[in-house]
């Protein structure tokens, strides 16, 4: 099964929550998550994945949603943390937004980034503490359309911003191995290549490197059915964490 990142806003949202683990065994996390997934299709989910951090601690599930306004979107966020209460127990909810795509390019030609699971994704996010935010967004769509094609290795890109909470620029890119990654990254001379376009804003710039661990859709079969409501409740009083996959 693919997942999809659209290259604008006219159809979909896209949304993103960060987790930072708090155990050393993320499974019982993951299918949490994976649930997650299957109870937000009856809220207008319509694609979504798990990415993990390959060098990091954290792990983000990725949703895409049917159109919203912005009070919507709010309902919804209440809706989604309320639902991932008891999973505090596994891990902390870092970071939490909706973001807008603007722009994307693709090898294949197709209007949006597909990915799969097992795929290498990198993402770079850009914070600005001066200089107007559109003037940002501009300089880095401008960056974004010169390197695409120079970037060996990669299959798709999608720039991607956020106004509504704090102010962020964020470039996803899909790359067709883990080596092809690292190998545009150890490459690229940053303060050649990028900085003086950018040093005026004041960024504070942030990057990682994920696996793709889950698309929906992706064992669908062997999913248990909950609604929102029951997906995370725990039976009786225990305090421990209720796996909600079948064996």
């Amino acid at each position: 099964m693919a997942c999809f990142m659209p290259f604008n806003n006219r159809n979909l949202d896209v949304s993103f929550f960060a987790f930072r683990p708090t155990v050393v065994l993320v499974d019982d996390l993951l299918d949490a998550l994976k649930h997650l997934s299957l109870c937000t299709e009856t809220l207008g989910c319509v694609q979504s994945s798990l990415i993990q951090s390959i060098h990091g601690n954290m792990i983000i599930w990725y949703g895409a949603w049917l159109k919203k306004s912005s009070e919507d979107k709010e309902s919804l966020t209440v809706t989604l943390i309320s639902m991932l209460k008891n999973i505090s127990s596994m891990a902390i909810l870092v970071e939490h937004t909706f973001f807008d795509a603007y722009a994307g390019e693709s090898r294949d030609g197709s209007s949006a980034a597909k990915f799969y699971r097992g795929d290498t994704i990198s993402i770079s996010l850009a914070v600005p503490s001066s200089g107007d935010f559109d003037d940002l967004s501009y300089a880095c769509l401008a960056l974004f359309k010169s390197h695409f094609l120079k970037m060996d290795g990669v299959s798709a890109g999608v720039c991607l911003k956020c106004k509504t909470t704090k102010p962020t620029i964020a470039c996803f890119y899909v790359w067709k191995s883990l080596h092809s990654c690292y190998s545009w990254i150890l490459s690229r001379d940053l303060r050649k290549s990028t900085l003086p376009y950018l040093e005026r804003f004041g960024l504070d710039i942030k990057y990682d490197i994920f696996r793709v661990v889950y698309v929906s859709g992706d064992n669908a079969l062997n999913l248990q059915f909950f609604s929102p409501h029951q997906m995370f409740e725990q039976e009786g009083d225990s305090k421990e964490p209720r796996r909600i996959m079948q064996n």
